[in-house]
């Protein structure tokens, strides 16, 4: 088993072919015009002690040491085996709001960027909890399931948006429901759903569904992002601000957060709700509840004893250029009289 620790180097060995290209096209050249000054045979003639096989030799050294190189960056781990880690925790779903009212900019720099800089600083501050990530609008959307790996669960966070859900509106109830699937009813792990919204619900079963999850254990944390006074939201086109929403009577829309929506949900699980505005305060909301709810040990199975093997690929590419310094393109003697490579008169 192994894994590339910087895989975005790949994309330099495009360089390697594309060289190789330019290399036979100028081999293809020399020798067009060698053979317009004269006969090939006695063109060759004037540079006896010339090799015509090291050059050649010389460019594929060149090129396995670049490789060598990339590869060296790219940096393959190799893992020796796979054994199973007992951790405590508990198992946490993110529900975003990405509706259109999240690019709201009553919070700076607008609510959606806002949700994702508190659940980003939230997964900081977590250790061995499992986590995943539903995104919601008029409907919910899987973003990620169940996991213990937090740089993935990171990097899908920073590419949601609100064209992630294409049906708008804001659905509660569907982003309670798809949450409370992601938890494995028969298993005892403690079940903790962080709801981030703005509150502007246009479904009419969140509580119902709140009640529901609440049977399976789960508890939800509602976190409020916006202000009561609201904003307009802004349609934007290359970053610069065109224009607002505007309703069916041309009026600008103006979305503003509904806290009680939210404090409902919470309670119906015995949960809380926290205004996101602190981010500091939000964190230590978390921390204090994440520390009242019981662990539970569970297993996880990982891969062991990776090693990093970039140093050969990069021994192997020094080897290489040091050779080559010392391979010149005339003639060598003693390879001439085995006559390897067909270089005999």
């Amino acid at each position: 088993m192994y894994e590339l620790d910087e895989s975005k180097y790949l994309y330099w060995l495009g360089i390697l072919p594309l060289m190789a290209l330019v290399f036979l096209y100028q081999l293809w050249w020399k020798r067009k015009k060698q053979s317009e000054f004269g006969d090939w045979e006695l063109v060759k003639k004037l540079s006896p002690q010339r090799s015509v096989f090291k050059p050649t030799l010389k460019f594929a050294f060149l090129l396995l040491a670049m490789a060598g190189l990339i590869m060296g960056l790219v940096n393959p781990k190799i893992g020796t085996k796979m054994e199973k880690v007992k951790r405590e925790g508990i198992d946490i779903v993110f529900a975003m709001d990405v509706s259109k009212s999240m690019l709201a900019e009553d919070v700076a720099p607008n609510r959606l960027e806002k949700s994702k800089q508190l659940v980003s600083q939230i997964i900081n501050q977590l250790a061995n909890d499992r986590i995943g990530i539903v995104a919601y609008a008029g409907s919910a959307f899987p973003v990620l399931p169940i996991t213990s790996d937090y740089a993935v669960s990171k990097m899908f966070l920073q590419s949601m948006n609100t064209s992630i859900v294409s049906s708008q509106g804001t659905s509660l109830e569907d982003a309670i429901k798809l949450s409370a699937s992601y938890f494995d009813k028969n298993h005892k792990t403690s079940k903790l759903l962080i709801l981030i919204s703005d509150g502007e619900d246009h479904s009419e079963g969140a509580a119902e569904a709140a009640a529901e999850a609440n049977k399976i254990g789960m508890k939800i944390i509602t976190i409020g992002v916006g202000t009561p006074k609201g904003g307009p939201i802004p349609l934007k086109q290359n970053g610069v601000v065109q224009s607002f929403k505007r309703d069916q009577n041309n009026e600008v829309v103006i979305t503003k957060l509904n806290e009680q929506s939210l404090k409902e949900i919470a309670k119906e699980t015995k949960g809380g709700y926290i205004n996101g505005s602190n981010t500091k305060a939000v964190l230590d909301y978390v921390k204090k509840a994440l520390d009242n709810i019981e662990k539970t040990e569970f297993e996880s199975t990982e891969m062991a004893d990776f090693q990093s093997q970039f140093q050969w690929f990069l021994g192997f590419a020094f080897l290489l250029l040091f050779v080559d310094i010392f391979l010149l393109e005339r003639r060598t003697e003693w390879i001439q009289k085995l006559n390897l490579f067909n270089e005999k008169e």
